[in-house]
């Protein structure tokens, strides 16, 4: 039985942003999706989650920050 490439603790990472602002871990040997670019890595997995931690520190998607902004004011 093979293991989830993303839960491998011994793995090589990327970190992927997408245009909403929503970050990934992302296995170094898969391809990028379309949409996504490279931020961060290739790096450790607890480097990369890391990384999202510090720098992914509002969940809501960008265009829904947006709405709320234009809603307050």
């Amino acid at each position: 039985m093979s293991t989830n490439p993303f839960d491998d603790a011994e793995g090589r990472f990327l970190v992927l942003v997408n245009d909403e602002g929503q970050h990934s871990l992302w296995p170094s040997f898969a391809e990028v999706p379309g949409g996504w670019t490279v931020v961060f890595g290739e790096n450790s997995r607890e480097a990369s989650l890391d990384f999202i931690k510090a720098n992914w520190t509002d969940l809501r998607p960008r265009s829904l920050v947006a709405a709320t902004e234009t809603d307050a004011s």
